[in-house]
C-alpha cells in the first residue's frame, strides 16, 4: 500500500493528468519504442496510429491516481486489460520498462512542474500498480488453456459476410497437447493471432472473438478486413488474402471477460438483450448461442445493426438460433436504407434487463450513453469494444 504522502501528492496531480494525459502517453510510446523497438512486436500498430493506446492508457494512468488508496474500485477494468495483457504475453519484466518510460515521460511533459516530491510519490504509486497488475496476471497464466503461443491447422474458411471471414482451426500436434474436447471455451472470449507480416518490420498479434465456444469441430474466430480510411490492417488483410484452408497459424489461450451472467442464463424473468453491430456480431453470436442451448424458454431480444444485406453477418447462423429460442423480438437496422439504431429502439427495452453490447467505439458510446441515461443499471449493460476498452471509460462508465 502506497504511502499516505505518496497518496496525497499523487491525487494533486489529477488536474494535470487530465490536461496533459494523452501527451504524456504520446510521449511515452514514442520514447519507449525507440529505445526498445522489439517491443512493436506486441503493440498494435493501428490502435497507435488512431491515438486509440495513447488515450487508454490516459485513461487508465488518470484512474489509478484518483482511486490509488482504493485500487479494488478498478478491478473490473484492471481485469480486462490483464486478459488482454495475458493473452499478449506480456510478463512481470516487462513492467519496469513500461514505469521507465511513462515516469520520464511525466518528467519530459511537466518539466520544472514535476519535482523530487512528485517524481518519488509517482516512482512508488507506479510500482503499487504495475504489482496488482503483475499478481493478477500471476493468476491467468496459472489458468490459461496452454502456454504461450501454439500452432493451429486452418481446417475451414467461409465468408460470414463481405468483409468478415470465418475461420475454424484445430490444434497441430506439438509439446502443448492441446486436446479440443477438454478446452472449456466461454461465450465472448477471444483468441489471439501472432503473424509476422511480410509488409511490416515486426511480429503483429492481434485480438479476434470466438463466434461460437463449442469445440466439438474446432475453434472457432472471425476477421474483419480493416481497411478504415488510409489504414490498411496488416493482420486482418493477411488472414483475408493469405490465410487459406491447410495453413498454419499460431494462436495463443482465449482470454477475456465479456461474458454472460450465468446466473441469470438459467432463469425467465430477466430478458436476455444483445446488440451489436458489424463484426461485433461475433461474440454476441457466441454468446446467442450459448443461452438458447442452455434455456431457450428465456426471452431474448436480437438488435444487429449493419451496412446493408451484403454486410449481414452470420444471417444464416443467427437464423438457426433464434429459431431454437422459445420468445424472441429481432430488430435488423440497415444503415445504406436510412435505418438508425437510436434510441426510439432503446427505449423500447425492458427494464430490468441483461444488456450485452459490442461494436465499433463511436456505436458503443452511443448504446452505452442512450441505456444510462434512459436508467439501465450501469451494473446491468455489458460491453466489448473493438480497441483499447480504457478509452471508453471516461464518457461510458
Amino acid at each position: 500500500m502506497a504511502t499516505a504522502q505518496t497518496i496525497e501528492i499523487v491525487k494533486a496531480t489529477v488536474p494535470v493528468l487530465e490536461e496533459h494525459g494523452t501527451t504524456i502517453t504520446t510521449v511515452f510510446y514514442k520514447n519507449m519504442f525507440a529505445a526498445h523497438p522489439e517491443l512493436l512486436d506486441i503493440f498494435n500498430e493501428t490502435n497507435q496510429k488512431l491515438g486509440r493506446q495513447q488515450t487508454a492508457l490516459a485513461t487508465t494512468v488518470l484512474a489509478a491516481a484518483k482511486h490509488l488508496d482504493h485500487l479494488e474500485v478498478l478491478l473490473p477494468e484492471v481485469t480486462g486489460i490483464s486478459h488482454k495483457h495475458r493473452a499478449l504475453q506480456i510478463l512481470p519484466e516487462h513492467y519496469p520498462i513500461v514505469g521507465k518510460y511513462l515516469l520520464g515521460a511525466i518528467k519530459e511533459v511537466l518539466g520544472d512542474a514535476a519535482n523530487d516530491d512528485i517524481m518519488n510519490a509517482w516512482t512508488e504509486a507506479y510500482d503499487e500498480i504495475a504489482n496488482v497488475f503483475i499478481q493478477l496476471e500471476k493468476t491467468m497464466y496459472k489458468k490459461e488453456m496452454w502456454e504461450g503461443f501454439a500452432k493451429f491447422e486452418v481446417i475451414e474458411k467461409t465468408a460470414a459476410a463481405t468483409d468478415i471471414a470465418a475461420f475454424t482451426v484445430v490444434p497441430v500436434n506439438s509439446e502443448q497437447n492441446i486436446d479440443l474436447s477438454k478446452l472449456n471455451l466461454t461465450a465472448g472470449q477471444y483468441i489471439t493471432v501472432k503473424t509476422d507480416p511480410k509488409d511490416s518490420d515486426h511480429l503483429a498479434l492481434r485480438h479476434y472473438s470466438l463466434y461460437s465456444a463449442n469445440t466439438d469441430k474446432g475453434i472457432h474466430f472471425a476477421v474483419k478486413r480493416d481497411n478504415r480510411d488510409q489504414y490498411h490492417g496488416l493482420v486482418s488483410n493477411y488472414l483475408h488474402d493469405d490465410l487459406q484452408v491447410g495453413d498454419t497459424i499460431l494462436l495463443s489461450a482465449p482470454a477475456g471477460d465479456f461474458a454472460l451472467n450465468q446466473e441469470l442464463m438459467t432463469q425467465n424473468d430477466i430478458p436476455l438483450v444483445l446488440i451489436s453491430a458489424g463484426v461485433g456480431i461475433t461474440p454476441i453470436l457466441s454468446m446467442l448461442e450459448a443461452q438458447v442451448t442452455t434455456n431457450p424458454q428465456r426471452p431474448i431480444i436480437w438488435v444487429y445493426a449493419c451496412q446493408n444485406q451484403h454486410h449481414h453477418a452470420f444471417k444464416h447462423q443467427v437464423d438457426q438460433c433464434l429459431a431454437s429460442a422459445e420468445n424472441v423480438q429481432q430488430h435488423i437496422f440497415y444503415f445504406d436504407e436510412g435505418q438508425i439504431l437510436d434510441n426510439a429502439l432503446i427505449a423500447t427495452l425492458p427494464k430490468p434487463a441483461d444488456v450485452y453490447v459490442c461494436g465499433s467505439m463511436g456505436f458503443m458510446e452511443s448504446i452505452i450513453n442512450g441505456l444510462t441515461g434512459l436508467d439501465h443499471s450501469v451494473d446491468s449493460v455489458h460491453y466489448e469494444p473493438f480497441g483499447p476498452k480504457m478509452s471508453l471509460e471516461l464518457k461510458a462508465g
